[in-house]
């Protein structure tokens, strides 16, 4: 792998591995390592394995101390709206993760490095990284700067299109129209621009390879926009950080 990109990726995290051979791992997905016939292990699903678990360990403590008075059923439903696929996935684009991945030509040309399961399993690759070379320190450090860092917000991202239409209706009458307004890009990478449509107003847009992926992006982006003027109530408020 390109040496340079490895040493901006430490820098970019604020932190610099005494093992960068397994910062390498963590950016190798399974496409890359079948095309170069490197072995079955030599790509970054083992780690992504630890790294899902080193997440909901740093993320169930974070909840169980912040919030000692609510139910195991409240604080599991947080959880999964904290690390589902897309937040993971938001996380991982605000790094430009996808940029410093190794995916395989086919993968690349068909829009894998902005795909959300390859972006979210590699993030908690690079969390099962840092938690081989540094120890759980390491890893909760850059799980609190880069995942946990904005969780108000990113509990959004957990059905986001229910939640944007529960708010609504509390106020409305009107159903948001999700309408798509622009496709570009070849045929096998596809980018779908969808908006959402509240009567005479737009409310949000957001883009995605898959027209599902671009109106959750623009149902993410409307919450945000109507949470900047007092107009989303957020039905867990009890629950933000």
């Amino acid at each position: 792998m390109d040496l340079k990109k490895i040493t901006v990726f430490q820098q970019k995290i604020g932190y610099e591995y005494s093992d960068a051979s397994l910062l390498e791992t963590a950016l190798i997905h399974s496409s890359f390592a079948n095309e170069h016939d490197l072995r079955k292990f030599q790509n970054n699903e083992r780690l992504e394995f630890l790294g899902d678990a080193v997440l909901e360990l740093v993320s169930s403590e974070v909840l169980f101390k912040k919030y000692p008075e609510k139910l195991e059923g409240t604080l599991s439903k947080t959880r999964a709206s904290l690390v589902c696929e897309p937040a993971l996935a938001h996380c991982a684009r605000e790094l430009d993760l996808g940029n410093f991945l190794q995916l395989g030509k086919g993968e690349d040309m068909t829009g894998g490095r902005d795909r959300d399961s390859i972006l979210s399993d590699a993030l908690e690759a690079v969390i099962g990284s840092l938690y081989l070379d540094g120890g759980l320190e390491s890893a909760r450090q850059f799980i609190m700067n880069f995942v946990l860092n904005d969780m108000e917000n990113t509990r959004l991202f957990h059905d986001s299109k229910t939640t944007l239409q529960e708010n609504i209706q509390s106020w409305s009458k009107e159903t948001p129209v999700y309408e798509l307004v622009d496709v570009f890009g070849p045929e096998h990478n596809r980018t779908f621009v969808m908006q959402i449509r509240l009567g005479n107003r737009i409310l949000g847009k957001g883009s995605g390879r898959t027209k599902q992926a671009a109106g959750q992006n623009a149902a993410y982006e409307s919450l945000l926009a109507l949470k900047a003027e007092g107009l989303f109530k957020d039905k867990d408020e009890d629950l933000c950080i």
